[in-house]
């Protein structure tokens, strides 16, 4: 077999995870064509099928999945390596990972989470996808649920309720504001396909749009309570949708959760988050004035 380089395998990890090339593509910022004949010179190069291929995107195979396997583990050994790297340097990269609404809440109060005085720096990966911590793709993440895996360590922050928004003061309508259907990854998202389809009437592409277009009185969206009633241009188009409350953890690994800068992060992103548990939970914050 042929020397290959990490850059191969690393286009291989990318496409395995985003299940195809358009998505590898976004990631990489080379074009399909590009990527899938970089799968296929690797798959030359090793002599092995790596991915069924079908119109739905790219499925690994059985040694596909066993390389798969593999490559996590040197990942993994790489960030460890790459960490102490950088602790020798005396700057950390913390790699966080949340969801569209929770980033926006640590960015709006990011000094909760970062000073001059620290030592670190935050890489923020921000998208519907699940965080991925096992083999240390991140190093803090959000999840919805607490995690089953052994080598995970989470601290429970309380319940994240939902409602329909709208424009405060403007007439009732029955116009919807939703997430593409192949982008809405999450309950909520799925909500307005699935109980209002016939009244969407704008898509888009990613979360935060829904907010924008709700604040120009473009129709309803599904948002979460901590933003909706935060937002003194929006009201409650009707009652919380009970069905999609979840509970919602930080989670770090178990390894690492010692490591100064990650319990540093952890601890501060669990005083903020639960300093707003209340709105979390769908209790609107009192009106004052």
């Amino acid at each position: 077999m042929k020397n290959i380089n990490w850059d191969a395998y690393q286009i291989f990890l990318i496409v395995a995870r985003q299940g195809g090339l358009t998505g590898a593509a976004q990631v990489t910022g080379l074009s399909p064509a590009t990527v899938g004949r970089r799968v296929l010179q690797l798959e030359e190069a090793t002599g092995l099928s790596l991915f069924h291929r079908s119109q739905n995107g790219y499925v690994l195979t059985g040694d596909g999945s066993a390389l798969f396997a593999e490559l996590r583990e040197m990942e993994s050994a790489m960030r460890r390596v790459e960490a102490w790297r950088q602790e020798s340097g005396g700057l950390v990269t913390v790699r966080i990972a949340v969801g569209s609404w929770i980033g926006w809440l640590l960015m709006e109060n990011f000094g909760a989470l970062c000073t001059e005085r620290d030592r670190f720096r935050i890489e923020f990966t921000v998208g519907e996808r699940r965080a991925q911590l096992a083999h240390r793709e991140n190093d803090i993440g959000m999840r919805a649920f607490e995690p089953e895996e052994p080598n995970l360590a989470a601290r429970y922050l309380g319940e994240v309720a939902y409602a329909p928004y709208r424009l405060k003061n403007r007439a009732a309508t029955m116009r919807w504001i939703a997430v593409n259907e192949s982008d809405a990854l999450s309950p909520y998202l799925r909500w307005p396909h699935e109980n209002r389809a016939g009244q969407v009437v704008v898509t888009v592409d990613r979360p935060r749009s829904m907010l924008d277009l709700t604040r120009a009185g473009a129709g309803i969206a599904v948002l979460p309570c901590f933003v909706g009633d935060l937002d003194p241009m929006l009201e409650r188009a009707n009652d919380e949708l009970a069905e999609l409350r979840h509970k919602h953890w930080i989670v770090t690994h178990n390894d690492d959760r010692s490591r100064r800068e990650i319990r540093t992060i952890a601890d501060r992103m669990t005083r903020l988050l639960k300093s707003h548990a209340d709105v979390f939970a769908g209790k609107r914050p009192s009106k004052t004035g």
